[in-house]
């Protein structure tokens, strides 16, 4: 194929030049790098890249092509992503096409022929920053001055344009996928559950589903009222908040929301943005990492059994260390200390920052979703 310049330019100043394997573009966002070593397709997908580009330290990307059944949501994402060799020629038995027509599909930028280990690095020493890129643009000044008057990713809500319209109920399991393997069928469901889509991803409600748990997906704009009177209905039986992108002080309608939620001591578990949500509810703001934690390679220890487990991860969010005034925590990031995992005291609530769902990445961490359905039954 062949491919057109594509000019980068990041706000500290750098400027780059590499090749374009995705869509035509001038496109502003995050620079943020991970460490996952496969499932591309699945980390393009994911809602909570939203506004970000996305550094693959994986240097051979697209190998194996895309499929229907990799996709976490109906659309890719993230802003774009960057990859140091850009494989055209995939093969692999599941392939339904290529990457680079993936993205021109979704409107997505694809970035490749550049040194990622430098920009990964850079990330790592300077932390993630805004950036733009463009396949029109080649002047400096002129990209410098279009980052300059764009929104940062903590001003834009983002969970707006990822949430679903409308609720809808969610069958599927990871027991009888699309794959093309036979799996027993998934358990009958014991419980039912709202789930909050803040950009949900599908293996979260597979895994939820294959727990034994109903599912309703309700869109972000929820009202506490009516779940609490469902929940006292026995309705449901308690409420999940999902991941999702961008910098979660900005939900301040989904906070207020929350809180009435936790006041009627309504079951709640939440994941990655849910984690954050709830510690903020709780009136504990959450703050920003340096670089984040993108990656299927991240060692959690589980405080209660004092295992290691190797997680999924993909924040740039944190919950405070003081938030153990109200809460125990159940993990803890092996790499930097922070808190992964919390329980909260005289609270059917807990929430990890994880993802046990591992798609993609490990499996370790799945047995988090039948601890949701212990709870929601005791």
């Amino acid at each position: 194929m062949e491919m057109k310049k594509v000019y980068i330019y990041l706000e500290n100043g750098t400027f780059l030049e590499a090749n374009s394997f995705g869509a035509d573009a001038t496109v502003v966002g995050e620079i943020v790098f991970n460490t996952s070593l496969s499932g591309y397709q699945e980390i393009m997908s994911d809602p909570s890249y939203a506004g970000q580009f996305v550094t693959f330290t994986m240097p051979e990307i697209g190998n194996v092509g895309v499929n229907e059944q990799d996709m976490e949501s109906s659309s890719a994402h993230a802003k774009g992503m960057i990859v140091r060799k850009y494989q055209q020629r995939y093969s692999s038995f599941r392939a339904e096409g290529s990457l680079s027509d993936f993205l021109v599909k979704h409107n997505v930028m694809g970035i490749c022929d550049i040194d990622t280990r430098y920009l990964t690095k850079m990330i790592r020493s300077e932390g993630a920053m805004m950036m733009v890129a463009s396949t029109e643009i080649s002047d400096k000044e002129e990209l410098k001055e279009v980052l300059k008057n764009a929104p940062r990713i903590e001003d834009v809500n983002y969970i707006e344009q990822v949430s679903t319209k409308k609720a809808y109920k969610h069958t599927q399991s990871t027991y009888n996928d699309l794959s093309g393997f036979e799996y027993d069928e998934a358990p009958k469901a014991e419980a039912q559950i709202a789930v909050i889509d803040f950009g949900v991803k599908r293996n979260i409600l597979n895994e939820i589903v294959s727990a034994g748990i109903g599912v309703e997906v309700i869109p972000n704009d929820f009202k506490a009222e009516d779940l609490i009177t469902q929940y006292k209905e026995k309705a449901i039986d308690g409420v999940f908040l999902s991941n999702g992108p961008g910098d979660p002080l900005v939900l301040k309608e989904e906070q207020a929301q929350i809180k009435k939620l936790i006041k009627a001591k309504v079951p709640m578990f939440g994941i990655c943005l849910g984690h954050q949500l709830l510690s903020i509810s709780h009136g504990y703001d959450t703050f920003k990492l340096k670089f984040g934690h993108h990656g299927g390679n991240h060692p959690v220890k589980n405080e209660k059994t004092g295992l290691v487990e190797i997680t999924a991860q993909n924040h740039n969010y944190n919950v405070p260390d003081n938030i153990t005034e109200i809460a125990t925590v159940t993990h803890t990031n092996l790499f930097d200390e922070t808190i992964e995992g919390l329980s909260y005291n005289n609270s059917p609530i807990f929430s990890v920052q994880h993802h046990p769902e591992s798609s993609p990445g490990p499996k370790e961490s799945r047995y988090i979703f039948s601890e949701f359905l212990n709870l929601i039954k005791r």
